[in-house]
């Protein structure tokens, strides 16, 4: 393996770059991890918000992948937008016929401005194809609640959704909390249950943490941290990343995904 593992992001392009390929560009090099990637959709978006989604063709995508394959050895992945049920198919054969560690699904399903990112179909693609495939799925509040088909307004709403997730297949959870009060992401993982409490840090440079999480999550993993201390690590480069972050555009900025995880 190389000296710098190598991290696939499979994601789509925001121009403004607070999340998608080019957030996991910077989240990456951040960790001392080289990312290579694939767009899976355009979209039309500034730190006002998304206004068009423009998913790429699946062979594209699927062509993509491949090659980046048979070129890398591919420490961890991290799945963001799919944008639509072709790409959602077209990644999860991929994934299906590969043998690669550190899978990290992220299910965005809707964009913070209300952007819908992903139809029914492909919701459906994700639960019942991607969902087995990924070592570690991190959705937030929102995103646990569709995928669970239940309310998750709590910590004993996390803790519910997580469970019905590992019942649909996924192999470890971890339900982020930030639009809570008290900002506590859950850790599920079998029998195994563990909470990361944090504090609200006021800013409007939000933009992408979802993204950020992940990305720095399989980056940790590619990196040889256990899952436990992955998540933790992951949680504290992304407060870290909020609270040094110097406002950029008229509405939600990115974060500061240049400040250095901890090592």
């Amino acid at each position: 393996m190389s000296a710098t593992p190598i991290v696939l992001s499979i994601a789509g392009y925001d121009p403004s770059s607070g999340a998608g390929v080019t957030a996991d560009i910077k989240t990456a090099a951040a960790h001392g991890c080289y990312a290579v990637t694939c767009i899976t959709a355009l979209t039309v978006q500034s730190t006002a918000g998304v206004r068009r989604v423009e998913p790429l063709r699946a062979v594209t995508v699927a062509d993509t992948l491949a090659e980046l394959a048979k070129d890398f050895e591919i420490a961890a992945v991290r799945i963001g937008m799919l944008g639509s049920a072709e790409v959602a198919d077209a990644v999860a054969g991929f994934l299906e016929s590969s043998a690669f560690p550190n899978i990290v699904l992220d299910p965005i399903l809707k964009s913070s401005s209300g952007a819908g990112l992903l139809d029914p179909t492909g919701i459906e693609v994700l639960k019942t194809r991607l969902l087995p495939l990924a070592d570690v799925v991190t959705p937030n509040i929102d995103e646990a609640a569709v995928l669970a088909g239940m309310p998750v307004e709590d910590l004993d709403g996390m803790r519910a959704a997580a469970g019905r997730l590992q019942e649909l297949g996924a192999r470890a959870v971890v339900v982020t909390g930030g639009h809570l009060l008290e900002p506590v992401d859950l850790l599920c993982y079998g029998e195994m249950e563990r909470e990361y409490p944090g504090r609200r840090i006021e800013s409007r440079s939000t933009h992408g943490t979802g993204c950020a999480f992940a990305t720095a999550l399989a980056c940790r993993l590619a990196l040889g941290s256990g899952l436990t201390d992955a998540v933790g690590l992951a949680k504290q480069y992304v407060a870290d990343a909020i609270a040094s972050a110097v406002p950029i555009g008229r509405g939600k900025g990115p974060l500061n995904h240049f400040i250095r995880g901890k090592r």
